[in-house]
């Protein structure tokens, strides 16, 4: 999965319009503009189409962080300069204060069961010995999970595929 895929399922399942996106950006003490996120989101093969990079998805989920949770005290996180599904799906946890039991539900509604233990294992630090790699799979069934959630009677017609 790309950024761009990721940051219009997000805005997706959310329902947020431009000015909440914005919003978003602005909760992590970044600036940009409509145009910007216009481009972002649209299809890969849109001559307008640009790249989100892993900063400025960083940035983004940084500022659905302080969106759903509030913006905490003192200076805000540095966004990572490199993200992986892990960060992200660490991240989306995190924004939507979801515990384990949460989490496990929402991959269930997608029609994927994973054990406690392997959910744990995504969220470990690179490098401990039951780190395990989220890939693309969990991470895009998990935003299934999300909008089946909160978007339950829509069907998931947002120009992309959810396998």
């Amino acid at each position: 999965m790309t950024n761009n895929d990721i940051l219009r399922r997000i805005r997706y399942v959310f329902d947020f319009n431009d000015d909440t996106m914005i919003k978003i950006f602005a909760l992590a003490d970044s600036k940009v503009t409509r145009e910007q996120i216009s481009c972002w989101l649209k299809k890969d093969d849109d001559p307008d189409y640009k790249a989100c990079s892993d900063t400025q998805l960083a940035i983004f989920l940084n500022g659905l962080i302080n969106f759903k949770r509030g913006k905490k005290d003192g200076p805000q996180p540095v966004p990572e300069k490199k993200l992986n599904n892990n960060i992200i799906f660490r991240k989306l946890k995190i924004a939507l204060n979801l515990k384990e039991e949460d989490t496990l539900a929402l991959l269930k509604l997608a029609d994927l069961t994973i054990s406690k233990h392997e959910l744990s294992a995504f969220f470990r630090k690179e490098g401990h010995k039951h780190y395990r790699v989220c890939k693309d799979q969990i991470l895009r069934n998990f935003i299934k999970g999300l909008q089946l959630k909160y978007r339950p009677a829509e069907k998931p017609d947002t120009g992309f595929s959810w396998d």
